[in-house]
């Protein structure tokens, strides 16, 4: 549930829980400041459907679909999604950055993390994203490969979303309520 205290929305559906933070005149949402407009411009989501059991579709905005199940079957479970989600945000960032200079001739990242189970609950610890990146010989190569530290670094402290999310702690609301209906 909610780390924020949550009550019933006035002339909502009964049921439906909404934070003490989120106000649907406002303009702001959760834990978003006053600082930070919530605009549809900044509105990320998926929807998630149940497939089967313990088994359900992805679908974004633009209509792309991906299958997560629990991990008894061949489909991503949702921590895999997790790491893939870090690992992918920062390969975007660096293959962004370097590729300016060149292309490489192997680039593979690996997003790693222990999942335990203590007095926080479920969560992962150790979390290590490894850029195995390699350029071609040359002038261009070699500007990617002094490129390469440094926009690991900017992905890592500022540009990577996923990654600045899980590193920030973004308190997460769990409500009940209409999932077709956008914040």
């Amino acid at each position: 549930m909610s780390a924020t205290p949550s009550r019933t929305q006035p002339g909502g559906p009964p049921g439906v829980l909404v934070g003490l933070d989120d106000d649907p005149h406002s303009g702001r949402l959760g834990a978003m400041d006053e600082t930070t407009p919530a605009t549809p411009e900044t509105l990320r989501s998926v929807d998630l459907t149940r497939i089967g059991a313990t088994r359900y579709k992805a679908t974004n905005a633009r209509g792309g679909v991906l299958p997560i199940g629990s991990g008894d079957d061949p489909d991503f479970s949702p921590v895999e999604l997790l790491l893939a989600a870090i690992a992918g945000c920062g390969a975007i960032d660096v293959d962004l950055i370097t590729g300016k200079r060149s292309q490489p001739e192997h680039f593979e990242v690996r997003a790693e993390g222990h999942k335990v189970r203590d007095e926080k609950g479920n969560h992962l610890v150790g979390l290590r994203v490894t850029f195995d990146v390699r350029f071609p010989e040359g002038e261009a190569g070699d500007r990617a490969r002094e490129a390469l530290p440094r926009s690991v670094q900017q992905s890592r402290d500022r540009l990577c979303t996923v990654g600045r999310t899980v590193a920030l702690g973004e308190p997460i609301d769990y409500v009940v309520g209409e999932a077709s209906t956008p914040r």
